[in-house]
């Protein structure tokens, strides 16, 4: 790959081109799901190829090709070059980028047993016993088990110099229980809804989830939930779980510092961002409380690795310190509008695709709290675990989320438990409002494989790290707001 990554950066050199890189991906996919005893799904994925990213006369240019050879490298690279020398003339500014220290090295995700040496039968055997104790929970009429696993090897190289190898490996499930009776229905999941939870490790982190270990008392609570009491309406006081808390954190913090989307560069597919240049640096996001970083460097995390796909190192910054927001997630080509180098956030998702700039791990640090001390701080107010639906506008400022499952707080206890719970907020008055975070002890690192971003779409796998936090007068269940 040296000798094409070489050939392909003289070739752009020579045609024109002041900036040029190369990336070579080869990503391995595997993914298995079970449904009421039987075998649903069983797929694979080997897909690999090259894309070639340039400048000239100030503009970008890029082309791709899933055929590795010296002839079509040199086709791929001058495609691209004619691309940006189109595009140049309809350029409204001169593309510039912020300089990066040019680096050989390499990175490889630390793992314990590869998740695809591991046998396929063993696998489903798993799968297949946890979900069939999913029914002991009592009449669940669909019960669901997930496994996925993706080894993704990468080499990046740049005509600054830079020559990078990676190898990301990640894999995780779930399980989830159906209940239906007298025309209602009711899910419960385990460990996290949506496909599970996901880590960068190897098969152990699977054997760590314990699907069967929960899954009675998973499919003991869907059932329950169908007779439980509906979530109370009002003002309330919220205690949210991390599982919650996650999702919450990805679509009210992690997108709306993404600079892009500030920029109006990701508009049409998933919105822009309320959290405009002029408040970097002075705008109360959120209470004294709320400590958010970005941080691609923790082990584990879906959005961990060395490098991102511009050749910058993965970093730990902040995004939100004592509520005031303080940075961006940024690109070599954004961050000199604000005087700075990229942070390290540029991801594509796969060969084919252009970088754009992706979360990484977008946590909300830890405080000083137990889950235990909030709730016995907490007189009457609900806490609500896994999301179950969530929206929010383009800006990321009104939400609606809903949980698989909450209980009431009564006079510093755990009372009955509720379904259907739902609140709403608008996202600075509802990060003002926490006034507790759960300390180390509850902290978690969740994993979420399907964060939507770009047309042509692109699928990014990253994640939040949280403790349970609580939320003063948040507007909770069905009323006239």
């Amino acid at each position: 790959m040296k000798d094409l990554a070489d050939l392909a950066l003289r070739a752009v050199r020579q045609q024109g081109a002041t900036y040029g890189d190369i990336r070579f991906t080869h990503r391995l996919t595997e993914s298995i799901g079970v449904k009421n005893g039987t075998v649903e799904s069983l797929a694979s994925g080997d897909d690999r190829g090259f894309g070639i990213r340039v400048i000239v006369d100030g503009a970008w240019g890029f082309a791709s090709s899933s055929m590795l050879s010296r002839e079509e490298v040199l086709r791929v690279a001058e495609e691209a070059t004619k691309i940006a020398r189109a595009s140049a003339l309809l350029k409204q500014a001169k593309t510039v980028l912020s300089t990066v220290e040019p680096v050989t090295d390499s990175y490889r995700t630390p793992v314990g047993t590869d998740p695809f040496a591991v046998k396929l039968e063993d696998k489903v055997r798993l799968l297949l016993e946890a979900e069939e104790l999913l029914h002991k929970g009592g009449a669940i009429r669909v019960g669901e088990g997930t496994l996925g696993a993706m080894k993704e090897r990468k080499i990046f190289a740049s005509t600054e110099g830079s020559y990078i190898e990676q190898e990301i490996t990640e894999c995780g499930g779930g399980i989830s229980a159906l209940a239906v009776a007298a025309g209602e229905m009711q899910r419960r999941s385990y460990p996290n809804a949506h496909r599970g939870h996901y880590a960068t490790r190897g098969f152990e982190f699977v054997e760590e989830l314990a699907l069967a270990d929960e899954a009675e008392r998973v499919g003991r609570q869907a059932v329950e939930l169908l007779e439980a009491k509906q979530c109370p309406s009002g003002e309330q006081t919220l205690i949210l779980s991390g599982t919650q808390l996650a999702l919450q954190i990805h679509e009210s913090c992690g997108h709306p510092v993404e600079l892009d989307r500030v920029y109006g560069t990701e508009a049409s597919y998933a919105g822009t961002s309320f959290l405009t240049p002029e408040k970097l640096g002075s705008f109360r996001y959120g209470s004294e409380n709320v400590n958010i970083t970005a941080d691609a460097t923790v082990p584990g995390g879906l959005g961990t690795y060395g490098y991102d796909d511009e050749g910058v190192p993965g970093q730990h910054i902040p995004i939100i310190e004592q509520g005031i927001f303080r940075n961006y997630l940024t690109s070599r080509e954004t961050a000199p509008s604000l005087g700075q180098s990229s942070n390290g956030t540029m991801r594509a998702d796969g060969w084919n695709r252009m970088p754009i700039i992706r979360m990484t791990n977008i946590n909300l640090e830890p405080g000083d709290w137990s889950l235990e001390e909030m709730i016995k701080d907490t007189r009457r107010g609900l806490f609500l675990e896994i999301n179950k639906s969530w929206s929010i506008d383009d800006k990321r400022l009104n939400f609606q989320f809903g949980t698989e499952i909450g209980w009431e707080i009564i006079d510093g206890s755990l009372g009955p438990m509720v379904k259907n719970p739902t609140y709403t907020g608008i996202t600075p008055q509802f990060w003002n409002s926490c006034d507790a975070v759960a300390g180390k002890e509850d902290w978690q690192l969740w994993g979420t494989p399907n964060c939507g971003k770009g047309e042509p779409g692109q699928m990014a796998h990253v994640g939040h790290g949280a403790a349970p936090a609580r939320f003063r007068n948040v507007k909770a269940g069905v009323g006239k707001w």
